[in-house]
């Protein structure tokens, strides 16, 4: 590959620098590039990257996923912060990464999406995919959210908790692990569900079949309840309200993101490294 584009995190303020430098690097070897801070947006590309450098974490990435969906443009991450799962390359080896990948010495792992859509008596009112999870949350620090999830059409469970977290393998490591939810290889096609403090005994997350659709229905409470109880997140950042008697239906994405990977070391490596980390933390 030869042209890249490169999203740098605005916060990040080491990551100016090593945006020039990647930069610079690129166009010595003959390449082309493009740089954009902050939010990318699709129809603002002046040309046709074949690759997105992101310079961030991995909330830098997830962010990027979502701006350039349906592009087909594969992603790799450069971290400059904790350890990601995702941005995984270290801000000192972007030359050698620039070299691999413009000698195409890389593997592309898919990576599943979930796509959430929000049911309005009988109308869909809004929809949007993620690549971590979808989270159903309470708009307030106290109460909790009564709601019934259903999946292909069968009534599954009721629960009254502070919310629901709906994730792709992906993210069985973020919100979904904190849960108490498994950790599932990345590559693997499901979807995992787990509740976050429930009001009940049964506290376990439930491991879907990559084709099953989930429908969580909020119920309202006493009819003198205002009319908005909690919200819908997607990949923590994005939030629409939900409002009594709303169903929000969610199922695999027919797209998917593309993640760069260019070294042998697996997930369960990287994950055995935050695992120590968490050790020696507490030592």
């Amino acid at each position: 590959m030869n042209n890249f584009l490169i999203v740098m995190n605005s916060i990040k303020s080491e990551a100016e620098k090593a945006c020039k430098d990647i930069e610079t690097y690129i166009l010595s070897k003959g390449g082309k590039c493009q740089v954009v801070t902050g939010l990318v947006r699709k129809d603002s590309l002046d040309m046709a990257p074949q690759c997105a450098i992101v310079l961030g974490g991995d909330g830098t990435l997830l962010q990027t996923s979502r701006e350039l969906l349906g592009t087909d443009i594969p992603l790799i991450g450069v971290n400059f912060g904790h350890l990601g799962f995702l941005a995984d390359v270290e801000a000192e080896a972007v030359e050698d990464m620039i070299d691999r990948l413009m000698a195409d010495d890389y593997l592309i792992e898919k990576r599943m999406m979930l796509e959430g859509s929000i049911v309005r008596q009988g109308q869909v009112v809004s929809s949007m995919s993620a690549l971590n999870d979808i989270v159903i949350g309470r708009s307030g620090v106290m109460g909790v959210i009564d709601f019934r999830v259903l999946v292909n059409g069968i009534r599954l469970n009721s629960y009254k908790a502070d919310g629901m977290i709906v994730s792709t393998p992906t993210g069985s490591t973020a919100y979904s692990m904190s849960a108490g939810g498994p950790l599932v290889k990345p590559s693997a096609s499901l979807i995992v569900m787990t509740p976050v403090c429930p009001h009940t005994l049964n506290t376990r997350s439930i491991v879907l079949d990559k084709d099953d659709v989930i429908e969580i229905e909020i119920c309202q409470k006493k009819p003198s309840d205002s009319n908005e109880s909690g919200y819908v997140y997607y990949d923590g950042d994005l939030a629409t309200p939900l409002m009594y008697g709303d169903i929000i239906s969610i199922k695999k994405s027919e797209n998917s993101t593309d993640i760069i990977k260019l070294d042998s070391r697996s997930f369960l490596e990287v994950l055995r490294r935050k695992l120590n980390d968490n050790e020696d933390s507490q030592t």
